[in-house]
């Protein structure tokens, strides 16, 4: 498995990495994105989506309460799917997640660590950790959250 970290300094720095990011995720892709809540998961789907022409970053919301956001590109379909909410295997069972996989299709998917199979199954693992300055662990999360402007987030990509 190949590790890069990078960080950004804002949310706008996340978004244009999650462009960049997309040229490792070629479809069929499963990926899980780790990150406590309001760590920038949903900001990095944004340019994500934005690089397949799913999407416009506007457009791009967190799936907190829908569960699954469907994002439709020329080439490739993205599915943004956050499974907080979702606490047993029979709950999983009934999103039909596993109709959604498709040679055209990338999983993106939030709290996927909860569920044993995803960690198997991923591809790719994405994740994002607020700091508050460069000497700050990837593990560590920021420490204060008066400030959000000030933080940075370490965003740790792992893939085969």
């Amino acid at each position: 498995m190949a590790t890069q970290v990078f960080t950004t300094h804002s949310a706008e720095e996340t978004v244009a990495l999650g462009r960049s990011l997309a040229a490792m995720l070629a479809p069929p892709k499963l990926v899980l994105l780790r990150g406590d809540l309001g760590a920038g998961k949903t900001t990095l789907v944004k340019g994500i989506a934005e690089a397949f022409h799913a999407a416009s970053a506007e457009e791009v919301t967190s799936p907190t309460f829908t569960l699954i956001h469907e994002y439709r590109g020329p080439e490739v379909n993205l599915y943004h799917i956050d499974l907080y909410r979702i606490d047993t295997p029979r709950e999983l069972e009934t999103l039909g997640l596993d109709d959604l996989i498709a040679d055209n299709s990338i999983l993106l998917i939030e709290w996927g660590e909860k569920f044993e199979r995803f960690e198997r199954e991923r591809d790719v693992e994405i994740a994002l950790v607020r700091v508050l300055n460069h000497d700050d662990k990837l593990d560590e999360p920021a420490r204060s959250s008066k400030n959000n402007s000030d933080n940075y987030r370490r965003i740790r990509v792992i893939t085969p």
